[in-house]
């Protein structure tokens, strides 16, 4: 098993590197920002070890760039910066974990060992279906290069049709994810927020990505570049 551990500080990196071979991982240290992304787009690593403060960029970017790159090793982020948003931050960034300094070798064993059975899935932090993009993340929208103005409900129906591409949703299933509330059997709130949805997406209008599927629900299709691009 091969580990990356970046961090600038030699005596944590050291720390960190005999903890891990004890273990019996095999490890690897980097020391900066750009240095990490060049190592892990040349070696497939099982695990990396990631703190936030280093030179270069930082940790979040370090991530994000990873990910961007189609480096899907999990990923731990290891940081003295425990606030919330720093956590919602790496996370945000495309991180799988995320454990404040000072930390417990047994616990830092553990997560590794949860993050190994999960494997390196396909995580990427941008939900994308043709030229519509999404980024959960910042909140943004993007139908080819034109960013859409939604509101957070309108945001929210996107992203669930995004993350389920040529399936039937039904009034009931997207009232639960996007609502909270089970269908009442006479609420039109989907249908009007679909249509709200629908004029965002193709304001040229009549043609729609969102397909109404007649007794059962709506389903999106991937949408043909505007403007030809």
């Amino acid at each position: 098993m091969r580990v990356l551990v970046v961090d600038d500080e030699a005596r944590t990196a050291a720390l960190l590197r005999r903890g891990l071979s004890e273990e019996g991982y095999a490890v690897d240290l980097a020391a900066d920002g750009p240095e990490a992304v060049w190592r892990a787009a040349e070696v497939l690593y099982d695990l990396i070890v990631l703190d936030v403060l280093l030179p270069g960029f930082d940790g979040f970017e370090v991530c994000r760039r990873l990910r961007a790159g189609g480096c899907w090793s999990p990923v731990l982020v290891l940081s003295a910066r425990n606030a919330v948003s720093d956590r919602v931050r790496g996370l945000d960034a495309g991180a799988d974990d995320y454990l404040a300094k000072p930390f417990s070798f047994d616990e830092l064993f553990a997560r590794l060992r949860a993050l190994v059975r999960r494997g390196a899935l396909e995580r990427p932090t941008l939900v994308a279906v043709g030229d519509l993009r999404l980024d959960p993340a910042s909140r943004r929208a993007w139908r080819g290069e034109t960013e859409l103005r939604l509101s957070p409900k309108e945001f929210a129906l996107l992203e669930l049709f995004l993350r389920h591409p040529g399936e039937v949703l039904t009034r009931t299933r997207i009232l639960e994810h996007v609502w909270e509330f089970p269908c009442d059997g006479v609420s039109n709130v989907v249908d009007q927020y679909v249509a709200y949805l629908r004029r965002k997406i193709d304001p040229g209008g009549p043609a729609s990505h969102l397909e109404t599927v007649r007794g059962a629900g709506y389903r999106l299709l991937n949408p043909a570049p505007v403007n030809g691009s």
